[in-house]
């Protein structure tokens, strides 16, 4: 987890302080070894900032043999000994003096100008050519870094067990999927230009003016440590406001989407207010957040350009005090040039400074897109799991129980065995645990204690995929996807045409399938809202025919039809269920009359099981009181 009280680790170079962060560095470098975002790119980046800052000096050094020229300082001796001397291969100002002093002896101070002047342009050409290169390097290395970022947080959610997606608000995970990344992005794209192109161009900047004047650099480090301390400070504030903000966004996100998805809810209830006064309180605490971070943030920024221009003017009168006095070596042409350089110091400084302040919230953000990373489910594959490719004999429940929560069960020591071919119905009041009890038959969540049997093989043993392959779900909620209804009922499956209206007719779905626009290409809008909710139940049950699994789940799957559709859909699950082991959890008894068994749970235990005729004789029995509880409400 992270800790916001970690100490940073301060460097200074020049009068700007670098806020190395150890914890930055290592949530960054986690998410690079984690997205393997680091092949193909430190080389060409490095070289291209590395050229761009060489040349950018390079610009400001050839200040000095152009004022020596409109100054008049050079000799003509002393360009007669610069021409006579032989540089080494490697010695680039030694080549260069020597070519500028053959100008001026040949055209004149003139045409010394006038070298000079097209070095400046060819250096600055050079040093904005390779800045392109790294800055359109960079910005492939972060198209593609959060790309596939984006893509294995996806990967991570779809593939965490259910029980995850219980204890986390939507709008939490959605967060971390969109504004985290948006932030992981900001935060790398800076924090690598600041770490590399722009350190180079200062250092480059630092070993200019220490060839200059060591004395007069020496004096301008002096100031560092009161800006590093500082900013220090700041910094670690900025953490932690940047870490609200991010946990308040999210906060603003789950808010949105409980009320857009429960609009219906809203209305009915005429809680417009409520849920306005919801978003009010959540909105100005988010505002409240982000004003404590941009008010710190952008105090850096003001502060770093202030002291730079400070030690300018300071270096400016202690350099011009120097010269005037006749106690330094400097000549006025190489006192200006240092000034000149020492002043651009102040952008790369600035930039590492604002860097580092706004990739605070790009930390925050960048912890909660780890954690959510390198989330383990709870329901994994064994190291060896078993493929299963067919049910055979077997289902068994063996003294099964199960919580949500440490000492809260819903399931208690249940026992009961699922032959090949029999249809099981679970009936009881609401809490009672039946759909728990499907949901640990597809292996959603594991039992606390038990274990529950394939074929005589623990499914714990069988892989997840294989296991879910032999079953067909249909759900009491039918949750549909804003996509055509051939795409809903074949979901995923390269199916054909004549295969999806086959399923659709078992489930009573194609004579209003053909009353749509467009028929099978009629897109059912968000959740499936622009169907009525019968329609939705009998899309969901097509699709779950479709699989033609040799177990088949239906929880409550006929509870949102009205009494005709229900008898025509009952019907043909009748005749699909022949052939087909089926768990069937009901509401409506009239519906699992014909079950091989009922099983009658009541608090997480079966207090009944038999079948409708044995249960409804014993009169004094829960199942026979659910019974005539339905009579009279008919």
């Amino acid at each position: 987890m992270h800790d916001k009280n970690k100490d940073c680790l301060v460097l200074g170079i020049n009068f700007s302080t670098f806020v190395f962060c150890y914890d930055c560095m290592k949530i960054y470098w986690r998410i690079l070894r984690l997205t393997g975002g680091l092949s193909g790119f430190w080389l060409p980046f490095v070289v291209f900032s590395l050229l761009a800052s060489l040349f950018g000096v390079l610009n400001l050094v050839l200040l000095k043999p152009l004022l020596d020229v409109l100054f008049g300082d050079v000799s003509t001796d002393m360009l007669h000994e610069l021409v006579q001397k032989q540089p080494s291969t490697w010695d680039l100002s030694g080549h260069f003096q020597r070519t500028f002093a053959q100008f001026v002896l040949d055209q004149g101070k003139l045409g010394g100008l006038k070298f000079v002047c097209l070095a400046v342009i060819l250096s600055a050409f050079l040093s904005n050519s390779f800045r392109y290169g790294s800055v359109w390097t960079l910005e492939k290395f972060k198209t593609r870094l959060i790309g596939r970022l984006r893509e294995l947080l996806f990967d991570r959610v779809v593939h965490l067990h259910i029980g995850y997606f219980s204890n986390e608000r939507k709008g939490h995970i959605i967060s971390r999927v969109t504004t985290d990344v948006q932030e992981v992005e900001n935060s790398i794209s800076s924090t690598v230009s600041a770490a590399i192109k722009e350190l180079f161009l200062l250092v480059g900047y630092v070993v200019a003016l220490i060839w200059i004047s060591p004395r007069l650099t020496l004096i301008a480090l002096l100031v560092i440590p009161i800006i590093g301390g500082f900013l220090g400070v700041v910094l670690k504030r900025l953490r932690q406001d940047a870490g609200e903000g991010q946990f308040r966004l999210s906060a603003l996100l789950s808010v949105m989407d409980e009320v857009f998805g429960a609009m219906r809810v809203v209305k009915g209830f005429v809680a417009e207010p409520y849920v306005q006064v919801r978003f009010q309180d959540e909105n100005k605490a988010y505002q409240g957040a982000m004003k404590r971070y941009s008010r710190r943030n952008l105090l850096a920024n003001p502060f770093s350009e202030a002291v730079g221009i400070t030690m300018v003017a300071g270096i400016l009168y202690l350099g011009g005090t120097l010269i005037l006095k006749s106690e330094s070596d400097l000549s006025a042409s190489l006192f200006i040039a240092f000034i000149a350089i020492f002043s651009q110091v102040v952008r790369p400084a600035k930039e590492i400074t604002q860097a580092i302040s706004s990739a605070q919230r790009g930390v925050a953000a960048a912890h909660r897109v780890v954690d959510l990373l390198e989330t383990k489910p709870e329901v994994q594959d064994a190291p060896k799991a078993i493929e299963l490719t067919d049910f055979q004999n077997c289902i068994s429940f063996q003294e099964v129980s199960f919580g949500y929560q440490p000492n809260l069960p819903v399931l208690q020591d249940i026992n009961f065995d699922i032959q090949k071919g029999q249809m099981v119905a679970l009936v009881g009041g609401s809490g009672g645990g039946k759909s728990t009890l499907a949901d640990l038959l597809a292996r959603f969540y594991d039992p606390s204690h038990g274990v529950i049997r394939m074929d005589g093989l623990d499914i714990k043993s069988i892989s997840q995929a294989s296991l879910r392959k032999n079953m067909g779900l249909v759900t009491q909620e039918s949750l549909l996807f804003n996509d055509t209804i051939r795409a809903n009922i074949a979901f995923g499956q390269d199916v054909s045409q004549e295969s999806i209206e086959r399923a659709a007719k078992i489930a009573q779905a194609h004579e209003f399938i053909l009353q749509q626009p467009h028929g099978y290409d009629t897109v059912i809008g968000d959740r499936g809202g622009r169907l009525s909710g019968g329609q939705r139940q009998r899309l969901a049950i097509a699709r779950a025919i479709l699989l033609n699994p040799p177990i088949l789940i239906l929880d409550e799957a006929t509870s949102a039809l009205d009494t005709e559709s229900e008898k025509g859909v009952q019907e043909a699950l009748q005749e699909v269920m022949k052939e087909r082991t089926s768990l069937v959890i009901a509401h409506r008894l009239s519906t699992i009359q014909q079950a091989d068994m009922i099983l009658v749970l009541d608090q997480g235990r079966i207090v009944q099981r038999g079948t409708h005729a044995s249960l409804i004789e014993d009169s004094e029995g829960l199942y026979a009181r659910l019974v005539s509880l339905q009579m009279l409400e008919r």
